[in-house]
């Protein structure tokens, strides 16, 4: 028999290490048949969409493809949700480009390689929440934050995805909505109209196809139909040609200054980077205030000035070479030179493509110029698994991240935790918000091996999981297997997927976390977070790309409404309603004894508000003159501190010297043992404290020359200040 016990304790805590071991109690073959199909249909969601999400976070598509390989297999089987579908979300996804923008350039190698060490950091605090049995700490997000911010991002994310679906090219700005004007103005001059039919149509398919039936994979058939289209009607269009053969001149002179405004950019960017060594040996040698480090500061700074000048210049050209449009003229040998359009010779033959330079953040190269004439697509994905290394480590780059990192952490494990509840609620399956730290953080820190950038639960894939007949998280492996199986071998077939319709699927995606009705909702319950939720949406609106911006906003108005409640807690002077309860006075138009005042203080008594209280009791003594007795109701006091009990101790010798008697009722086993630690219970002398507001009034009317008019006094017996009519 201890034998067996002592088996039994060793399996239960493999199965706290190993949660995933749960899942084959009673597992049967029709189990492992549900969880195969459930697999196989949110991999069909999954593969289109964390390519779509990839592109959100400013990384090469298929760098979306890595993060839905090992993240979701790690999150389920450490985990304690079933159904809980891990991988790239629209939320994380932007919080990442925001987070990266300011280091690098999007879709660089560096942007790609701080999106894989900020994977790993978010996973290293997600772990070290769960380990530790932090979850509680995810409270500091408020709701009323989370669905500001939500609604927020999802108007951000929605408008980012304008440029692909119009088919233009912008440069980034420094707040989002400098960016979403220039797109207009972009699309306005000019828009690839076939780029924005297929984006469109992709859009209204989905729709359509979703109303229709929700079980039909409506984004894998909107993927395959625009890539198949993509690829019949030859979509993509691009050519290679050296710089001599664009005109006129003045193309030509416009690219050359582009590129070398590109060269003193990173010439200065190295010049930067000695400056700051030489600053930093200056320090350590002299004083920060010293000669030299202030002649170094001031060469830095020309530095900077230079620099940006030259970046603007850049930017301008940029903007130039998107500006022109050229047309192929078929020359005798069968290649073609291009011209701008409108400047050709009528006798020229074309060849009825508009043509234009494609033109990124880097420098163009001279000798191999690209125009393209069609629309965007995803292009080449490399075939084959990702490469399995640890994360380059910059710790200069850790520190810009630290922040970011933690707040995508918190904002990714709240949406993670709020899908598994209400799976969880259906399924009456058991949750542990702990051990799902530890999933998420794992699947993370994993990942990021992988070359995985940070994840999160899905809504959307998780509610199809759900509705497919998922039983165990083997549904996740099995989704995971079939990314394996596209990267291994379906991805020469994903290349004419137009950019476009990734941008729709995004879209598409992102419309189910619209929440008006949580707004209202909050603003109902409380004004107060209503107004918050209101102004974490303005201020992730305006602040962004900074989106760390809004939520610490969001969450210092939180903080500082609390510490106003606490500060100021609501105070009612108590008489007997017709219900039998002592209510408040004045909400519903009850008399007040003149001898007894009847005080409920709802809030904590501790270092904030003990001045209140004070204030508010000597405040209703000044204005009852005929009053003898205070009763406080400490029914919602939970707790007191130090503060507190000095407050109430010199409180209970300033009123006793004038007069005054002071009674308490309804506090808890918490505050009568602080009262009892500091002699304050025995000052006030046991017979002054009592269980319930009833059983106060009742003694206290009772004792001789307490109340004047006992027969028909308010707290015995119902009196309003304005008779009922008969």
């Amino acid at each position: 028999m201890a034998e067996q016990r002592k088996k039994g304790r060793a399996f239960r805590t493999l199965q706290r290490i190993f949660p995933f071991l749960r899942w084959f109690r009673g597992y049967t073959v029709s189990h492992l048949q549900a969880d195969f199909f459930a697999g196989l249909t949110v991999a069909l969601v999954l593969i289109p969409q964390s390519m779509a999400y990839a592109q959100l976070a400013g990384l090469p598509a298929y760098y979306g493809l890595y993060a839905a390989f090992l993240p979701p297999v790690i999150a389920v089987l450490f985990g304690s949700s079933h159904q809980l579908a891990t991988g790239p979300v629209a939320i994380v996804s932007l919080m990442t480009a925001a987070t990266l923008e300011p280091l690098a350039t999007a879709g660089s190698q560096e942007f790609v390689a701080y999106a894989i060490l900020l994977a790993l950091m978010v996973g290293l605090f997600q772990l070290v929440l769960g380990v530790l049995r932090l979850g509680l700490i995810v409270n500091l997000l408020s709701h009323p934050v989370v669905t500001g911010f939500t609604n927020a991002a999802v108007l951000i994310i929605a408008t980012s995805q304008l440029a692909p679906l119009f088919g233009v090219s912008v440069d980034a700005g420094e707040h989002h909505y400098q960016i979403v004007m220039s797109v207009i103005k972009a699309a306005i001059e000019y828009t690839h109209w076939p780029t924005f039919a297929l984006g469109v149509v992709a859009f209204g398919l989905m729709v359509g196809l979703k109303r229709l039936n929700p079980r039909i994979p409506y984004v894998v058939v909107a993927a395959v139909s625009a890539t198949v289209i993509s690829y019949l009607m030859g979509f993509e269009r691009k050519v290679t040609t050296p710089l001599d053969r664009i005109g006129p001149a003045s193309v030509k002179e416009t690219i050359q200054r582009y590129n070398s405004n590109l060269a003193e950019v990173e010439k200065n960017a190295a010049i930067r980077v000695q400056l700051v060594d030489k600053i930093n040996a200056a320090k350590r040698s002299h004083s920060p205030q010293s000669i030299e480090v202030v002649k170094l500061r001031h060469a830095l700074a020309i530095l900077n000035l230079q620099t940006e000048g030259v970046k603007e210049e850049a930017r301008s050209g940029r903007r130039q070479l998107r500006r022109q449009f050229f047309e192929g003229v078929e020359q005798a040998d069968g290649t073609l030179r291009f011209a701008r359009q409108g400047q050709t010779n009528p006798e020229s033959k074309l060849d009825e493509q508009r043509w234009r330079i494609e033109v990124g953040e880097g420098r163009l190269d001279e000798s191999a110029i690209t125009l393209t004439g069609g629309g965007a697509v995803v292009g080449h994905i490399p075939a084959g698994l990702p490469r399995l290394s640890i994360p380059k480590i910059d710790f200069s780059a850790i520190a810009n991240l630290a922040v970011m990192a933690m707040i995508i952490a918190l904002i990714g494990f709240m949406e993670a935790i709020s899908i598994a509840k209400a799976m969880a609620a259906r399924t009456g399956q058991s949750l542990d918000p702990n051990q799902e730290l530890i999933g998420q953080g794992l699947a993370n820190i994993i990942g990021s091996l992988g070359q995985s950038y940070p994840v999160s639960g899905s809504f959307s894939r998780s509610a199809v999981n759900l509705q497919a007949g998922a039983v165990t998280g083997l549904s996740s492996v099995f989704s995971s297997g079939m990314v394996v199986l596209a990267l291994l071998f379906l991805t020469p077939l994903l290349y004419h997927l137009p950019q476009s319709v990734l941008a729709a699927i995004i879209m598409m995606a992102v419309l189910s976390l619209v929440n008006v009705r949580g707004v209202v909702h909050h603003w109902r319950a409380q004004r107060g977070c209503g107004v918050i939720a209101v102004i974490t949406f303005v201020s992730t609106l305006v602040f962004a790309p900074d989106l760390d911006k809004g939520i610490l906003i969001g969450v210092v108005l939180t903080v500082s409404l609390f510490l106003l409640k606490n500060m100021k807690p609501h105070i009612a002077i108590l008489s007997k309603h017709s219900d039998g309860a002592y209510r408040s006075a004045e909400r519903h138009g009850l008399e007040i004894c003149h001898r007894i005042a009847v005080i409920r203080f709802n809030g904590s008594l501790f270092f904030a508000s003990v001045s209140y209280l004070e204030e508010a009791i000597l405040e209703r003594v000044a204005t009852m003159p005929e009053v003898k007795h205070i009763l406080i109701v400490g029914n919602g006091i939970n707790e007191m501190d130090a503060s507190g009990e000095e407050m109430l101790s010199k409180l209970v010798d300033r009123l006793r010297e004038a007069g005054y008697e002071l009674s308490m009722s309804g506090l808890n086993e918490v505050v009568l043992d602080v009262m009892k630690r500091t002699g304050l219970y025995n000052k006030m002398g046991r017979d002054n404290f009592y269980p319930n507001v009833a059983t106060a009034v009742s003694a206290i009317c009772s004792a001789p020359n307490e109340c004047s008019r006992a027969a028909n006094c308010p707290l015995r017996y119902v009196r309003f200040k304005v008779p009922l009519p008969t």
